[in-house]
Protein backbone atom coordinates (compact mmCIF):
# COMPACT_ATOMS: atom_id res chain seq x y z
CA UNK A 1 0.00 0.00 0.00
CA UNK A 2 1.83 3.34 -1.04
CA UNK A 3 0.64 6.15 1.45
CA UNK A 4 1.83 10.03 2.03
CA UNK A 5 4.65 11.01 4.81
CA UNK A 6 2.86 8.04 7.34
CA UNK A 7 2.42 4.33 6.53
CA UNK A 8 -0.84 2.61 5.72
CA UNK A 9 -0.98 1.00 9.29
CA UNK A 10 0.28 4.31 10.94
CA UNK A 11 -2.58 6.06 9.01
CA UNK A 12 -5.41 3.78 10.62
CA UNK A 13 -3.82 4.44 13.82
CA UNK A 14 -4.26 8.03 13.54
CA UNK A 15 -7.85 6.85 12.48
CA UNK A 16 -8.08 4.91 15.89
CA UNK A 17 -6.94 7.31 18.24
CA UNK A 18 -9.11 10.07 16.45
CA UNK A 19 -12.36 7.46 16.75
CA UNK A 20 -10.67 7.44 20.90
CA UNK A 21 -11.11 11.16 20.73
CA UNK A 22 -14.13 11.23 19.52
CA UNK A 23 -15.90 9.03 21.99
CA UNK A 24 -13.75 10.95 24.95
CA UNK A 25 -15.21 14.16 24.43
CA UNK A 26 -18.96 12.46 24.34
CA UNK A 27 -18.25 11.38 27.66
CA UNK A 28 -16.50 14.99 28.32
CA UNK A 29 -19.52 17.04 27.21
CA UNK A 30 -21.99 14.78 29.03
CA UNK A 31 -23.06 16.57 31.96
CA UNK A 32 -22.40 13.95 34.78
CA UNK A 33 -24.54 15.56 37.39
CA UNK A 34 -27.64 15.38 35.37
CA UNK A 35 -27.07 11.67 34.43
CA UNK A 36 -25.72 10.22 37.95
CA UNK A 37 -27.92 12.43 39.96
CA UNK A 38 -31.46 13.72 38.17
CA UNK A 39 -31.04 10.63 35.12
CA UNK A 40 -31.35 13.13 32.67
CA UNK A 41 -29.58 10.99 30.02
CA UNK A 42 -31.87 7.75 30.26
CA UNK A 43 -34.81 9.80 31.17
CA UNK A 44 -34.54 11.41 27.38
CA UNK A 45 -33.85 7.92 26.50
CA UNK A 46 -37.07 6.56 28.00
CA UNK A 47 -38.45 9.26 26.16
CA UNK A 48 -37.17 8.55 22.60
CA UNK A 49 -37.77 4.49 23.22
CA UNK A 50 -41.45 5.12 24.01
CA UNK A 51 -42.23 7.06 20.86
CA UNK A 52 -40.28 4.91 18.43
CA UNK A 53 -41.95 3.47 15.48
CA UNK A 54 -40.59 -0.10 16.40
CA UNK A 55 -41.77 -2.10 19.23
CA UNK A 56 -38.78 -4.12 19.45
CA UNK A 57 -36.63 -0.64 20.41
CA UNK A 58 -39.43 -0.01 22.99
CA UNK A 59 -39.97 -3.70 24.38
CA UNK A 60 -36.27 -3.93 24.69
CA UNK A 61 -35.80 -0.29 26.34
CA UNK A 62 -38.51 -1.65 28.83
CA UNK A 63 -36.37 -4.77 29.57
CA UNK A 64 -32.65 -3.90 29.65
CA UNK A 65 -33.02 0.16 30.48
CA UNK A 66 -36.17 0.90 32.18
CA UNK A 67 -35.64 -1.10 35.28
CA UNK A 68 -32.32 -0.02 36.42
CA UNK A 69 -32.16 3.36 35.25
CA UNK A 70 -29.23 4.58 37.55
CA UNK A 71 -27.09 1.53 36.39
CA UNK A 72 -27.57 2.04 32.73
CA UNK A 73 -26.87 6.22 33.11
CA UNK A 74 -22.90 4.64 34.65
CA UNK A 75 -22.49 1.73 31.94
CA UNK A 76 -23.37 4.22 29.14
CA UNK A 77 -21.00 7.46 30.73
CA UNK A 78 -18.63 5.13 31.92
CA UNK A 79 -18.37 3.13 28.69
CA UNK A 80 -17.81 6.16 26.43
CA UNK A 81 -14.73 7.27 28.91
CA UNK A 82 -13.54 3.37 28.58
CA UNK A 83 -14.22 3.20 24.83
CA UNK A 84 -12.15 6.47 24.30
CA UNK A 85 -9.11 6.04 26.44
CA UNK A 86 -8.80 2.05 25.07
CA UNK A 87 -8.75 3.55 21.64
CA UNK A 88 -6.61 6.42 22.04
CA UNK A 89 -3.53 3.86 24.33
CA UNK A 90 -4.54 0.62 21.76
CA UNK A 91 -5.17 -1.20 25.12
CA UNK A 92 -7.65 -3.73 24.28
CA UNK A 93 -8.40 -2.54 20.86
CA UNK A 94 -10.22 -5.53 19.12
CA UNK A 95 -12.78 -5.46 22.27
CA UNK A 96 -13.00 -1.43 22.52
CA UNK A 97 -13.91 -1.35 18.79
CA UNK A 98 -16.27 -4.08 18.86
CA UNK A 99 -17.99 -2.72 21.88
CA UNK A 100 -18.07 0.66 20.25
CA UNK A 101 -19.38 -0.48 17.22
CA UNK A 102 -22.15 -2.37 18.87
CA UNK A 103 -22.71 0.73 20.72
CA UNK A 104 -23.35 3.29 18.25
CA UNK A 105 -25.31 0.82 16.36
CA UNK A 106 -27.56 1.22 19.09
CA UNK A 107 -27.64 4.52 19.33
CA UNK A 108 -28.53 4.39 15.68
CA UNK A 109 -31.44 1.85 16.40
CA UNK A 110 -32.84 4.08 19.16
CA UNK A 111 -32.62 7.64 17.67
CA UNK A 112 -33.54 6.46 13.98
CA UNK A 113 -35.56 9.92 13.55
CA UNK A 114 -32.84 12.00 14.25
CA UNK A 115 -30.46 12.77 11.49
CA UNK A 116 -28.30 15.09 12.88
CA UNK A 117 -27.41 12.04 15.01
CA UNK A 118 -27.64 9.52 12.49
CA UNK A 119 -23.99 11.25 10.35
CA UNK A 120 -22.47 10.86 14.09
CA UNK A 121 -23.14 7.30 14.75
CA UNK A 122 -22.46 5.78 11.01
CA UNK A 123 -19.71 7.63 10.71
CA UNK A 124 -18.30 6.22 13.60
CA UNK A 125 -19.53 2.92 13.29
CA UNK A 126 -18.18 2.38 9.54
CA UNK A 127 -14.29 3.74 11.67
CA UNK A 128 -14.78 1.20 14.40
CA UNK A 129 -15.38 -1.52 11.41
CA UNK A 130 -12.70 -0.26 9.74
CA UNK A 131 -10.33 -0.18 12.41
CA UNK A 132 -10.61 -3.59 13.62
CA UNK A 133 -10.82 -5.35 10.16
CA UNK A 134 -7.38 -3.63 9.64
CA UNK A 135 -6.18 -4.92 12.47
CA UNK A 136 -5.20 -0.78 13.59
CA UNK A 137 -3.55 -1.64 16.88
CA UNK A 138 -0.60 -2.82 15.06
CA UNK A 139 0.70 0.54 15.46
CA UNK A 140 1.28 3.07 18.48
CA UNK A 141 -0.60 0.59 20.65
CA UNK A 142 -0.15 -1.07 23.99
CA UNK A 143 -1.57 -3.83 22.25
CA UNK A 144 1.50 -3.71 20.22
CA UNK A 145 3.87 -3.12 22.74
CA UNK A 146 2.26 -5.93 25.07
CA UNK A 147 1.74 -8.62 22.08
CA UNK A 148 -1.21 -8.76 21.93
CA UNK A 149 -3.79 -9.59 19.06
CA UNK A 150 -1.06 -10.86 17.17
Amino acid sequence: MDSIWLTGAEWLAVLRIGLGLWWLESWRHKDKKGWFERGTGIAWAADVAAGHKWGAVRSGFDAVVAPRPKTMAYVVVYAELALGLGLIAGFLTPVALAGGLLLNLLYLVLMIHDWAEQGQNAMMALISLVALFAMSWQTWSLDDAFGLFR
